[in-house]
């Protein structure tokens, strides 16, 4: 069987390692003759994998105690929702939200945000990150939201906090495209919050990691099963929480710490980006549209200057084993996403692909 190199944005791979363990103990978890499938959410078994899931996040990323790692439902677009129905309320009535919109997943954010409060766009661009020292701030905002990978438009980054504007605001970061891809310093802000299904897990789980005193600011509108406090209180089974995907994600945890933690899928990160973005701006008949200052580590959007060759592209791409390269259908071209699961064998793959692929398109 040709190798596979599965480039999809999500759900997306998962380490091989991980797929054989679950397969190893789907019929019988350790034992218990049951599959986690099989499990009550709150029966000893399923609360032993939970325990060790949410320890080895919180290991993994530093989370310091005074947060709350929350496992739930939805995936990272009902946190829009979710996420000023929970802490609008902190603020009185008539508050604004600031967003530092920078591609399609903050105009999501945005639009649905609109339902909940007043809404300033603080900076906006979706070829670069705006830069902090033109971000209009509101003062007294109830918070300030930021997506700080977008997986469509292919825009990385992280805020400034030597920036003495952030000292006393409320932030709010969707990471899900990169979290557990690059060291955060947790306590720097409020609500961090990813879907799984690109580095974490399978699709239908969503984390949320939000500070102690952020807990109990519900809006009376916000449904019980959604409001983070009674969540937390019941340590995510205040409903049936994903328990597949939960045991998945605790296994991607494992895997993780025997890479050597985030510090080392960092490295990797950095070293299959610099691989890939090199071959694209070394060959005339590609190119990219975000600032080199702002590119993705972890989705790489790129297009061919004839996009008559788009569909041969793809065939030839299939036709070797790198799968899932179409571009999002809003923006076109092609994407690789090279999350954590993604080997570098499988970015020097594609890039002796695109090689390859120009360098016939040109005789």
């Amino acid at each position: 069987m040709t190798q596979i190199y599965n480039f999809s944005a999500g759900p997306a791979v998962l380490p091989k390692e991980v797929l054989a363990q679950a397969a190893a103990e789907m019929l019988d978890w350790h034992g218990s003759g049951m599959s986690v499938m099989e499990m009550s959410h709150r029966g000893p078994e399923f609360m032993s994998i939970y325990k060790a899931a949410e320890r080895d996040l919180r290991e993994l990323l530093a989370v310091p105690d005074n947060y709350k790692i929350l496992f739930m439902q939805g995936g990272g677009l009902s946190q829009n929702a979710l996420i000023p129905l929970n802490l609008v309320g902190h603020k009185p009535e008539g508050a604004t939200i600031d967003f530092i919109h920078t591609g399609s997943w903050s105009d999501k954010s945005i639009k649905e945000a609109r339902k909940y409060a007043n809404v300033n766009v603080a900076a906006s661009s979706t070829t670069a990150v705006p830069a902090q020292a033109g971000w209009k701030l509101t003062p007294g905002a109830a918070y300030l939201h930021m997506c700080t990978n977008e997986t469509i438009g292919g825009i990385e980054y992280q805020p400034d906090f030597s920036d003495p504007r952030l000292q006393d605001v409320l932030l709010v970061a969707d990471m899900s495209s990169h979290i557990l891809s690059r060291e955060i310093d947790v306590a720097k802000y409020g609500v961090i919050f990813a879907g799984a299904q690109k580095n974490i897990g399978p699709a239908g789980v969503t984390i949320v990691i939000i500070r102690d005193d952020l807990l109990g600011k519900a809006l009376p509108i916000c449904p019980s099963a959604f409001d983070f406090k009674l969540v937390a209180e019941n340590e995510s089974m205040y409903n049936t929480p994903p328990t597949y995907g939960i045991y998945i994600a605790g296994l991607v945890f494992q895997w993780l710490k025997r890479q050597g933690g985030v510090a080392e899928m960092s490295r990797r990160a950095q070293a299959k980006a610099d691989l890939l973005y090199a071959a694209l701006d070394a060959n005339d008949f590609y190119e990219t549209r975000v600032a080199k200052s702002s590119r993705s580590r972890m989705n790489v959007p790129f297009y061919l200057k004839d996009e008559s060759k788009n569909e041969a592209f793809l065939a030839g791409a299939k036709a070797r084993g790198l799968l899932q390269l179409k571009g999002h259908k809003s923006v076109g071209g092609m994407r690789a996403s090279i999350y954590n699961a993604m080997p570098i064998e499988g970015v020097q793959a594609l890039v002796d692909y695109l090689n390859e692929f120009a360098a016939q398109a040109a005789k």
